[in-house]
This record gives structure tokens, C-alpha cells and sequence, in this order.
């Protein structure tokens, strides 16, 4: 079940389009309000961050992923961003505050998770690919680091024909949690992104 409509935007008018599944969890595309699903569409699957998206935390790349890929579609005629409510790789908000409790004292945020008893990351994509093929949308251009995120995708069904890099310059901030995507969860930076190399 959705709802849709058009929402305006600091960065243009999209159309808002909302599911809700049986325990009332909801998923939300945004997306150009023209598409053309008879070519890839240019794709960005967002896990929601509320430290990041929201409070504009500089521990994590979450925010600022968000805004550069809105400015995308606002130059863009054929792009779709997928929101899905995981917070914290998964873990909800509240262990996700208690992973950075651990990360202040020198875990990373791999470590960290696992300590908390969960998995280094818990995220699934299936919403993903409903809200996709409910667009009608079978080949994307996928903005995205994360080869865990094309694997399950791929998986799931859905061509990606172009892996698009959305990488966020890191900050004295976030510069481990940088690290840690990199070496523990294979994260694609380009060349000359400023994290220290691997020793």
C-alpha cells in the first residue's frame, strides 16, 4: 500500500511516494517527476541516519551522501532516491548510541556493533526492490561505495549497469569511521580520498 504526491524541495518539486508494510513500517521514494523507465535510472538507496541526515553529524558521510545526491536529481530528469528506515546499519537509533559510546573509547564502528551483539550490519534490501519494480524500474545506474549493497541488489534481481562513486571528503571527525568502511567493510573510495593508507 502507498501514498504519493508532490513535495517541494530546497533543491526542486519531486513526487513523494510512501509504502507501508503490514507492521505499519514505512519506505520512502523520492523521486524526478518524470521517469523513463525504458533506460536506467539513476538510483541512490539511502539508509536512514538521523544523527546524519537530520542533526548534520560530522561522525558519519550519511548527511552529506543525502544532500549531494538531492542535487543530482535536481539536474537530472530521471533519478529516484530510495529511503529506508535502518537506522544505524540496522541497529535502530538506541544501539547505534550505544556503538558510539564504544567507538569514543577505540572501537570502530565494525567492532563495535559486533560487541553489541549484532552484526556488523544488518541492513536488507528487499523494500529496496519492491519500491523499484513497483516503479517499473529494472536497470539503474546505483550511486553507491558499498559492494555489499550492489551484491544484494544484484541478488535481489535488479541490473545495475553503472556503479556511480558518491564520495564524501573525510573530516577530523570521521576519519576512523572512514577507515573502518575502507578495510572491514570494502567500501570503493576513489584514489585520492584523505584516509590514511593501509599499513
Amino acid at each position: 500500500m502507498f501514498t504519493q504526491t508532490t513535495l517541494a524541495t530546497k533543491f526542486g518539486t519531486f513526487m513523494i511516494r510512501v509504502y507501508e508494510d503490514a507492521q505499519g513500517k514505512e519506505t520512502i521514494v523520492l523521486s524526478t517527476q518524470q521517469l523513463d523507465i525504458t533506460v536506467p535510472v539513476f538510483v541512490r538507496i539511502h539508509s536512514e541516519c538521523m544523527t546524519g541526515d537530520t542533526f548534520g553529524s560530522l561522525q558519519c558521510d550519511c548527511g552529506q551522501q543525502l544532500e549531494t545526491f538531492f542535487e543530482k536529481m535536481a539536474q537530472s530528469e530521471n533519478a529516484v532516491l530510495i529511503y529506508l528506515r535502518q537506522e544505524g546499519r540496522g541497529i535502530g537509533l538506541f544501539e547505534k548510541i550505544k556503538s558510539y559510546q564504544l567507538q569514543k573509547k577505540g572501537y570502530d564502528t565494525f567492532d563495535a556493533n559486533v560487541l553489541l551483539g549484532h552484526g556488523p550490519d544488518e541492513r536488507t534490501y528487499e523494500k529496496a526492490k519492491m519500491a523499484l519494480e513497483d516503479l517499473g524500474i529494472t536497470r539503474i545506474h546505483l550511486l553507491t561505495n558499498n559492494p555489499s549493497k550492489i551484491q544484494e541488489m544484484t541478488r535481489l534481481g535488479i541490473e545495475i549497469v553503472e556503479r556511480v562513486p558518491l564520495v564524501i571528503p573525510a573530516n577530523t571527525h570521521n576519519e576512523r569511521y572512514f577507515i573502518s568502511k575502507r578495510d572491514k567493510f570494502h567500501h570503493l573510495f576513489s584514489e585520492n580520498i584523505s584516509v590514511p593508507s593501509r599499513t
